[in-house]
């Protein structure tokens, strides 16, 4: 089945914004699309804060506005609202890295608890999400993936805090992502993930692992993970992306001489996230699915495989999942069609997000990427108001 589906529906993607927004959003993207200046960027913003420079007033009024819901909670309050009057949900993500001591672990697991909190009974936010490197020592997950000693007591410590929040999340009914992160860290999260999930979804998918479709081992694991699912009588709750730490990856393999678990290719990526989706939707009885993804021919073939399968729109199993302030063109013509979308909306304090931003700045750069797509779609609505005035 083709989908009648149009992502090219500029009126509808933009509709939340208007003209000046729309402006603003033009000249940042524009501004992205120079790798010069997202090469720069993070250079100059360490020497401005170094010199007390005050430039926050200007990054919480570009890139932050942009790409963010606010400082705090009650900040993101307007963009919840503005997202769930086009009937677009928000995924609350705390997007501070951790500094690595218990004092941070446990400010970032209270902080979590209250995104789960704010999402209790409030259909506009129907996702959490964290980090586990938010809530727990990076040296002991990467010694229980490379099956190196750790201190068992110290492991299990942090395991805890990992419990509280999804222990949280099942009280309150509030469904919660498990962010994916670097391989050699994976194994233990994978693990926590599992264990997660044999607890707490029982009756409904509450915690969903995250698999980066661009490592090659991982479609193999959503089958191993289903397999565990069906074996424990649970639900299993999937959130795919293509991933988010290809470069690094590649230079430790290269570095450490070992074989990158990076697939050879985009087409390798694509095709395997595409065989998720299929495998997802075959297995629907027991499986809960978020396509977090800004690729277009993928939300379509997803579209196209409820279709088939006959899985209604707003069925609460399958959601569509975009970052703020990016792929709208997928986000609301994808709602406004009855599906069930979801935004993700980072906050934090303007410095302490910064390494967030400078991500969505460097994967923006390619002309022929995400910012030339953005731009496209951007000057093609302007025009379009220009002519309907």
């Amino acid at each position: 089945m083709t989908t009648k589906i149009s992502m090219n529906d500029t009126a509808i993607a933009f509709q939340s914004k208007s003209d000046n927004e729309l402006r603003k959003a033009h000249l940042l993207f524009r501004a992205l699309g120079l790798g010069w200046l997202v090469n720069m960027g993070p250079k100059l913003l360490k020497f401005a804060f170094a010199l007390r420079l005050p430039i926050k007033g200007l990054i919480k009024k570009t890139i932050f506005a942009q790409f963010c819901g606010g400082e705090n909670i009650e900040e993101c309050g307007k963009a919840i609202e503005l997202l769930h009057k086009y009937h677009v949900g928000t995924i609350l993500d705390y997007s501070v890295e951790g500094e690595g001591n218990d004092e941070s672990y446990e400010h970032t697991a209270h902080e979590t608890i209250d995104t789960i909190l704010k999402a209790k009974g409030n259909a506009a936010i129907p996702f959490t999400v964290f980090k586990v490197t938010g809530v727990f020592p990076h040296h002991l997950l990467q010694a229980f993936t490379e099956n190196e000693p750790y201190n068992q007591q110290d492991f299990e410590k942090a395991a805890a805090r990992v419990d509280r929040i999804c222990k949280t999340a099942h009280e309150n009914h509030v469904r919660i992502f498990i962010d994916a992160e670097e391989s050699w860290i994976q194994n233990a999260i994978d693990h926590l993930a599992e264990t997660m999930m044999q607890r707490y979804n029982k009756n409904t998918a509450i915690v969903y692992n995250t698999l980066q479709l661009y490592r090659h081992d991982r479609l193999a694991y959503l089958k191993k993970l289903h397999a565990m699912c069906e074996q424990y009588n649970i639900y299993m709750g999937v959130k795919l992306v293509r991933g988010a730490y290809m470069e690094k990856e590649r230079l430790r393999a290269q570095q450490n001489g070992y074989p990158s678990p990076i697939q050879p290719d985009k087409k390798s990526s694509d095709h395997d996230y595409d065989e998720s989706l299929r495998y997802c939707v075959d297995h629907i009885a027991n499986t809960y699915i978020c396509a977090g993804t800004h690729n277009e021919q993928s939300s379509i073939l997803l579209v196209d495989l409820m279709a088939d399968k006959g899985i209604a729109p707003n069925d609460e199993r399958v959601y569509f999942s975009q970052l703020l302030g990016m792929s709208d063109h997928i986000s609301f013509n994808l709602s406004a069609a009855g599906y069930q979308v979801a935004k993700y909306v980072p906050y934090g304090p303007v410095k302490s997000v910064l390494p967030y931003l400078i991500r969505r700045a460097q994967e923006n750069t390619s002309a022929k990427g995400q910012a030339g797509r953005e731009l496209q779609l951007i000057e093609k609505e302007l025009k379009r108001r220009k002519i309907a005035k």
